[in-house]
């Protein structure tokens, strides 16, 4: 039986930061809390970024929630929270958080590492970004569900 467990796990319009998943991770036993932030960049490509901004399929909460389940239950006596924002996000803006926290340094890295690679790989949620020059680019469509 897996002593992990699932702080938060979440998709949606809520502001995102990092102080917030590592209070609601740490504990007392908690050796290491690792911390992850994905930051919205001005640019993509070697192109200007003008706007981003993210959408989510209807099932996006239960995948990131299942995700996020299935690397607790891998990784013994970690606490996890991962959410991904969605709608209009400005540059320095988090549009994904991730925090992990375990007795040990190793285990919080490497959890946490898997754990933000299976959100964005999984998580139906794309972006699309107008840049400078007027054009738009929606990532991650061809990779929504059926």
């Amino acid at each position: 039986m897996s002593t992990s467990e699932v702080v938060l796990a979440s998709v949606g319009n809520d502001v995102l930061d990092t102080e917030t998943a590592y209070a609601a991770v740490w504990t007392p036993q908690a050796g290491a809390v690792v911390t992850f932030s994905g930051i919205v960049r001005n640019h993509d490509g070697g192109r200007d970024v003008r706007s981003l901004g993210y959408s989510a399929h209807p099932t996006a909460s239960a995948v990131i929630a299942d995700v996020a389940a299935r690397i607790a239950a891998k990784y013994d006596g970690v606490r996890l929270w991962a959410a991904h924002r969605t709608g209009p996000l400005d540059i320095g803006d988090a549009a994904l958080v991730a925090a992990v926290a375990s007795a040990h340094r190793g285990t919080a890295f490497a959890a946490c590492s898997e754990l933000v690679d299976t959100v964005k790989a999984e998580v139906p949620i794309w972006k699309e970004q107008e840049f400078a020059d007027g054009t738009v680019e929606w990532v991650g469509v061809s990779d929504a569900p059926a």
